[in-house]
């Protein structure tokens, strides 16, 4: 979304300042999955608030999910914020800073766009705005990212989810399931090569539940394997119940394709993911890692599991830390549940809930036995011969950072001249979650 709220500015004549403290327009882009992100969002446009008061003129807006979920409330508590809009409004920044901005500031270009903001406030001071609109139609074709530089462009090909799992904000935050045109996809992603970037990441709530005008998710995930000079090509996050058969083949046969698979479980017990309303069971998530691991024995999987949700005892618990050893993740993303306001898990009665104390040690135990396995798998990975995409530099002085197809990290001595190249990197070192190791040969410039 960053990216893309870039690329719309640029269109309008604004440019992308190096310091804060030499722009006129301030975006803060939130996400409301979860509570610490939000409290860190309070945290950063408190910090604004400064910044507003020795420059009255500096446009200071709160753009996403969490600007979607609090709306005027997020205004009232927040005067010196000037708009604050979701993600289906990106079309009409330019006409909403035209209203908020100083004169010095570019006039908007002319842009498509679906709605305009509503007025809050009262009519006679300086204008705050809202805007919120959840748009049926708006998946942000036609509107062209400002890609950072990078070997990587992460390209959306869906917004918005149909699923309404009881823990989740999102579909109150970016509405119904939208996907884009995939021949405007596979257009986008033809440039990029131009551009130096050679890996692609697809992107969609539930991504492979993509479907528009006869072309399924699968289908789509060839043809883009397929564009000259792409040499990755991952996608994030889909769903257990839409992992096919024939999305598994591609997986397997297409060179291209990373052999690497975010597969968020959540549970590890059938009345806690009816509870959350996954709607697959346990033994149904097996078959499909079956399945997977057949068609692709060295797949890396990696998983998001969230303990504590209201209700959780705790043998269903200690049922999801068993699933855990039986699969073996590569990778997992932990959390204890955090309640959202807004969605169906609210509704829950409050004995359900779990005490605070309980969801930590959980979530600790948790983090521990993943970490041990993650080690153990990682550690019979020292030795081998890899190949590595530089993406950037470490913070460490002479050392550069990259991942390798099964997207783990690896630190190495090098040249920032060589990002975005693929090397040959032999793993020395592991510290259980990324490892450390010396260059073998260049493969590709």
């Amino acid at each position: 979304d960053g990216e893309l709220m870039q690329g719309i500015l640029a269109a309008g004549g604004y440019d992308i300042a190096l310091k804060q403290e030499d722009a006129d327009v301030i975006l803060v882009n939130t996400c409301a999955i979860r509570e610490h992100a939000e409290q860190r969002v309070v945290g950063r446009v408190g910090d604004l608030s400064r910044l507003k008061k020795d420059r009255p003129d500096v446009v200071i807006g709160v753009t996403g999910c969490m600007a979607q979920r609090m709306g005027e409330k997020l205004l009232g508590q927040a005067g010196y914020v000037d708009f604050v809009m979701g993600p289906d409004g990106y079309r009409s920044l330019p006409d909403v800073l035209a209203q908020l901005r100083p004169r010095s500031l570019p006039e908007p270009t002319t842009m498509p766009r679906r709605s305009l903001p509503m007025l809050s406030g009262p009519a006679e001071k300086a204008p705050r705005l809202a805007v919120l609109t959840l748009e049926a139609n708006e998946n942000y074709e036609g509107l062209e990212q400002r890609r950072a530089a990078g070997a990587t462009a992460w390209v959306p090909v869906q917004r918005g989810c149909n699923h309404r799992c009881t823990y989740c904000i999102v579909p109150y935050v970016r509405g119904d399931e939208k996907n884009r045109d995939a021949e405007h996809i596979l257009s986008e992603i033809r440039s990029l090569p131009a551009q130096g970037i050679t890996e692609v990441v697809l992107l969609g709530q539930t991504v492979n539940s993509y479907e528009a005008d006869g072309w399924d998710f699968s289908r789509l995930l060839r043809a883009v394997a397929r564009v000259d000079g792409i040499r990755r090509v991952r996608f994030t996050s889909p769903h257990p119940n839409d992992v096919t058969t024939a999305l598994i083949d591609v997986m397997a046969t297409e060179p291209t394709v990373c052999k690497q698979l975010h597969l968020p479980v959540q549970a590890g017990h059938d009345r806690t993911l009816k509870r959350m309303v996954r709607r697959y069971t346990v033994d149904g998530y097996r078959e499909i890692v079956r399945q997977v691991r057949s068609a692709i024995p060295d797949i890396a999987l990696s998983t998001d599991v969230i303990v504590g949700f209201p209700g959780e005892s705790d043998e269903e618990y200690e049922a999801t830390l068993d699933l855990m050893r039986e699969i073996r993740f590569d990778d997992a993303f932990l959390y204890k549940y955090s309640l959202r306001e807004g969605t169906p898990a609210t509704r829950l009665p409050l004995s359900q809930h779990i005490p605070g104390a309980v969801a930590q040690d959980r979530l600790e135990r948790i983090i521990a036995l993943h970490r041990s396995i993650q080690r153990e798998i990682n550690t019979a990975e020292v030795g081998r011969t890899v190949e590595v995409l530089v993406e950037r530099a470490a913070k460490s002085a002479g050392d550069l950072l990259g991942r390798t197809e099964s997207y783990k990290v690896v630190a190495f001595e090098g040249d920032p001249s060589l990002i975005g190249s693929y090397l040959d990197v032999v793993l020395t070192k592991t510290s259980g979650s990324t490892f450390t190791g010396h260059r073998a040969s260049v493969l590709v410039a």
